[in-house]
C-alpha cells in the first residue's frame, strides 16, 4: 500500500474528531454532520470518524480528511451493532471509506459468528482495506491484531456486560495495548478534557478520537447542568 495515501499515516499523533448523530438525536441529519465535520477540520481535527453511508457522502463534500467509517445497525438477539456483518462492510468498502471500524468483541455477531470467523473472510475479499478493530477488553486487542486487523482501538472499553463499570477514559487499557502490540493502538471511548487526550498521547497512542466532548452539544449542555443543579 502507497504509504502516502495511507490514512493510519495522516492519522499519527493527531486528532480524529467523531461526527454522529443517532435518529433520537436533535442533530440528526448528514447535512448537520456534514458541517459539524468542517468545524472540526477548521479546528484542526485530522481525520473524522462517522456513522452511514450517507453521513460519510456528504462528509467528503467538506472536508478531505481521512475518514474512520462503520455502519451502526442493530440485529435482533445480537449485542453486536458496530458494522456488525459483512453487508455493512461492503457498503462502506463501495463508498470508498478510508478506514472500517467495527465491533471485535468476543461476542457472538448477527449471523452467529464470532469475529475470528468472519474477519478472515473480510480480509480474504478486501486484502487493501484498512480496517479498525473496536475492541472492550486487553484479550480482544490481542486477538484483533492475530487476526490481522489494521489497528486496535478501545472504543468499546466500558460498553459490554464484561466491562461494564469500568473507569472511563480506561488508561489502564491503552496502555497494556501499546506495550504490547506492534499495529498502532487508537485512544477512543469518553476523552472529555484536553489534559486526557494528552495523556493518551503520552501513553503512546497512534491517534485518539474524540467524540461526544466537541460534537454532541445536548450531551455537553447535561454535564454543565449538573453542576448548576448540585448547588
Amino acid at each position: 500500500m502507497n504509504t502516502e495515501k495511507n490514512a493510519l499515516n495522516k492519522i499519527k499523533s493527531k486528532l480524529v474528531v467523531s461526527c454522529q448523530a443517532l435518529p433520537e438525536e436533535p442533530l440528526h441529519s448528514s447535512f448537520i454532520m456534514g458541517k459539524m465535520a468542517y468545524a472540526a477540520y477548521l479546528g484542526g481535527a485530522s481525520g473524522i470518524r462517522a456513522n452511514s453511508v450517507e453521513d460519510i457522502k456528504e462528509i467528503k463534500k467538506q472536508v478531505d480528511l481521512p475518514i474512520i467509517g462503520i455502519i451502526k445497525k442493530v440485529y435482533e438477539g445480537s449485542e453486536v451493532f458496530i458494522t456488525p456483518t459483512m453487508e455493512e462492510v461492503d457498503e462502506l468498502c463501495r463508498e470508498g471509506v478510508d478506514i472500517i471500524a467495527m465491533d471485535a468483541t468476543d461476542r457472538v455477531r448477527p449471523d452467529g459468528s464470532t469475529i475470528s470467523e468472519l474477519f478472515p473472510k473480510l480480509r480474504a475479499k478486501y486484502k487493501d482495506q484498512l480496517f479498525m478493530a473496536d475492541c472492550s477488553t486487553y484479550e480482544e486487542g490481542l486477538m484483533a491484531a492475530e487476526l490481522g486487523f489494521d489497528c486496535v482501538g478501545t472504543t468499546l472499553s466500558g460498553y459490554t456486560a464484561s466491562t461494564k463499570g469500568r473507569a472511563l477514559p480506561d488508561f489502564e487499557f491503552v496502555e497494556k495495548l501499546v506495550n504490547t502490540l506492534t499495529v498502532p493502538v487508537i485512544s477512543e471511548g469518553v476523552i472529555s478534557t484536553p489534559e486526557e487526550l494528552k495523556r493518551m498521547y503520552d501513553l503512546g497512542v497512534h491517534a485518539a478520537v474524540v467524540g461526544s466532548a466537541i460534537t454532541r452539544p445536548m450531551e455537553i449542555t447535561q454535564r454543565f447542568m449538573k453542576s448548576v443543579t448540585a448547588t
